[in-house]
């Protein structure tokens, strides 16, 4: 009987592999090719033949055989969509065969035109065989050709103009040939996605994504607008995104909508350039936030906050040794006029430290809760057959914000060096038990960087640029992306931001204002988790007073109904023993119902300081004794600047009480800008010169201006 010479699938006697001391292994399930199918159906016709002439089989059963298998055959080529011509062909191998065993059972297979007939169909039966296969393989190719020819033809006249325009360019620019297979043409009407194959013989798509900037000037897209390529639905694809208007030069603010979030769902910190937001998903990542002086870093703290704020399994914890800015809004709302948190509503945040003693409560604590976690939860993990403790809102995470944390790390000083061993404690042991970390940087160095822990951890990294190029080195935060420029986020605002879920790329965080915060204190306040019992034994006293009057006394100093006066306060009412004593400046305020004199003012204002501080000293005249005792007023001559002028009135105005650095930095930050390390310089020229005198030391350091000193009041 013969066999198919193209699809049979009996055994084919050529080793599959060999095996050491056990001889080849056949592949009894490969087919055939040509050469092979048209042997084995030869040889298969000649067993038969010799077989049925020796045991006087009936001629006519090979014939029928045959003509069961043209049949089979016929309708399995059918079924399978193949060609009119390659069906023919296995037809006639089969009948030919059959023919050919039936002709030999009768005159006998052992002649030699016998035997040459069938090695000149065995000849035919291969050439036939082989011309099917490569018909076969050409009608393949014509489909496919066909199938695009269809994409093509869906899509809409001007995004095949794209669809070609960009594969010219990337040709052009890349050296790759793509063949597109969809454009999307984003909602917000910002620019579009291509989805392209990329050509055989292993290309990648990062060598497009490399070109990211060459192709944005090929294109001569603007200002701010980027041409970036991902990965595609497979290792073969790419998606090319394609910004066509700059949405980062605008300034949007906060969303209005303030729903319930959680850390499995992702929390919102900002939006593409194609408008659609970027989520940070922090079940098991910590964070880190890169951003110089004006950049938008405090914003964007605040941002994240309140994507805590938002969610439904997440308690935040913030430690900012700047007087705890980054979390005071968070604070106020909630607070009376005691500093209690008995007003109703609930803090924006958990636990608020501002000073290196209670950041060193709430590390210990932190510590704590992830360490008794782990034993008090073993039936729970046990329970749900996992190593990661399952947050929910009634054993919610603990996000612990740490403003300007990496250069904590990165410090020196033996009391940062003991707070930021606490904080890798917590980074290196809580991650299974719900406790993570989120860090803010001023600059994107080697220096701030260098912590493998922080670049292990910290997978979901935003640098916020501003245009700022000294100190951010994008290679550092985002390692081994391409296409990255600083010059493409100049905005405030405006930077990268890259995850496991969605690599690095141009983003912009909200403006979130004041009265956004005080907004979404008051709506999330019934919504906050509260921490569970396990973890509430093991943080301790620590924790459950944290809100104590005694340890909230920096934060109520600030609650004033009325902010002017507060402002102007210490400066206005006039003393009569120096303690505390300031100027009175009530001659040049406006009087209810009347027009003051402003010569009069002036007078009263210039009597006012003749009496207060006295006059500058005049050089000394030789041979004549200084009798000059007043105030030295050397820092105010001209050429200081009206921050230094302000940062000396403001020492003098905290009277014998005193003031450090943070408090002066922090009043003059809204008007002048004016950093800490500035402030730092300042105190340290005048402690020198004999304006200031320092009292105490570390972090109970304080500047007294030299009239209020101790030892001036001793000797009053």
């Amino acid at each position: 009987m013969t066999t198919n010479t193209t699809t049979t699938t009996s055994a084919k006697k050529t080793p599959k592999k060999q095996d050491a001391g056990t001889g080849p292994v056949w592949d009894w399930a490969a087919g055939h090719g040509p050469v092979t199918g048209a042997l084995s159906a030869t040889t298969g016709a000649f067993a038969l033949a010799t077989t049925g002439a020796a045991t006087g089989m009936p001629p006519a059963w090979a014939l029928t055989v045959g003509a069961a298998g043209a049949i089979g055959h016929t309708a399995a080529g059918l079924r399978a969509r193949l060609a009119a011509r390659t069906i023919a062909t296995r037809a006639a191998s089969w009948l030919v065969g059959a023919g050919w065993t039936t002709w030999a059972m009768t005159t006998g297979p052992l002649t030699w035109a016998a035997l040459g007939s069938l090695a000149t169909i065995g000849v035919g039966m291969g050439a036939a065989a082989r011309t099917a296969s490569l018909y076969e393989e050409a009608r393949e190719e014509e489909a496919l050709a066909a199938a695009a020819r269809q994409v093509a033809a869906e899509l809409s006249a001007d995004r095949r103009a794209i669809a070609a325009e960009w594969v010219d360019r990337i040709q052009r620019v890349c050296g790759i040939t793509l063949r597109v297979l969809a454009v999307e043409m984003w909602p917000t009407g910002t620019g579009f996605t291509i989805d392209a194959e990329l050509p055989a013989g292993g290309t990648t798509y990062d060598r497009i994504a490399k070109e990211s900037a060459k192709l944005s000037a090929d294109a001569r897209l603007p200002h701010g607008c980027t041409a970036t390529a991902g990965p595609g639905i497979d290792q073969g694809r790419v998606l090319i995104d394609v910004t066509t208007a700059d949405v980062l030069s605008a300034e949007l603010t906060y969303p209005t909508e303030y729903g319930p979030l959680s850390i499995y769902t992702g929390l919102p910190w900002g939006y593409r350039t194609n408008a659609e937001e970027i989520c940070a998903y922090l079940r098991e990542q910590c964070a880190l936030v890169v951003g110089p002086t004006g950049s938008g870093k405090t914003n964007m703290v605040h941002v994240i906050l309140a994507s805590f704020a938002r969610a439904t399994d997440v308690l935040t914890w913030v430690i900012d040794l700047n007087a705890g800015s980054a979390g005071l809004p968070w604070v106020r709302p909630a607070l009376d006029s005691t500093g209690q948190t008995t007003s109703g509503m609930r803090p924006g945040v958990d636990w608020l430290a501002g000073t290196y003693d209670e950041a060193v409560l709430m590390l210990d604590a932190a510590v704590k809760v992830a360490k008794h976690r782990k034993m008090a939860y073993q039936d729970l993990l046990s329970q749900a057959n996992t190593d990661l403790l399952p947050v929910s809102a009634s054993i919610p995470q603990v996000m612990v914000v740490i403003d300007e944390g990496a250069e904590i790390l990165a410090s020196n000083d033996p009391q940062m060096r003991k707070l930021a061993a606490k904080i890798l404690e917590v980074i290196r042991i809580a991650r299974a038990m719900g406790l993570r970390t989120v860090l803010t940087a001023l600059g994107a160095t080697g220096s701030v960087l260098g912590n493998l822990m922080i670049r292990r951890e910290a997978k979901a990294r935003v640098c916020l640029t501003g245009g700022e190029v000294e100190g951010m080195d994008l290679g550092k935060v985002f390692p081994g992306s391409r296409g990255l420029r600083v010059d493409q986020a100049p905005y405030k605002g405006s930077g990268f931001m890259g995850t496991p879920e969605s690599p690095a790329a141009l983003f912009k965080s909200w403006r979130i204002l004041p009265n956004q915060i005080r907004d979404i204190v008051a709506a999330t306040s019934d919504r906050h988790p509260v921490l569970d019992a396990p973890s509430v034994h093991a943080a301790g006293p620590a924790y459950g007073r944290r809100w104590d009057s005694g340890r909230t006394a920096w934060m109520r100093d600030h609650l004033n109904p009325n902010p002017v006066s507060a402002a102007t306060g210490p400066a206005s009412a006039p003393t009569t023993n120096g303690a505390g004593a300031g100027l009175n400046l009530s001659a040049l305020n406006e009087t209810s119902g009347s027009t003051p004199d402003e010569d009069a003012a002036v007078r009263a204002f210039m009597e006012e300081v003749d009496a207060h501080f006295g006059n500058t000293p005049e050089p000394p005249i030789a041979g004549c004794p200084s009798a000059v005792t007043g105030l030295n007023l050397s820092a105010l001559r001209e050429g200081d600047s009206d921050a230094r002028q302000a940062a000396l009135a403001l020492l003098l105005a905290a009277g014998p009480e005193g003031t450090g650095a943070s408090a002066i930095a922090r009043e003059l930050a809204d008007d002048f800008g004016t950093t800490r390390q500035t402030v730092v310089g300042w105190l340290k020229t005048w402690t020198d010169e004999g304006v200031a005198v320092r009292i105490g030391s570390g972090t109970k350091t304080r500047y007294v201006h030299r009239q209020h000193a101790p030892e001036n009041h001793d000797g009053e």
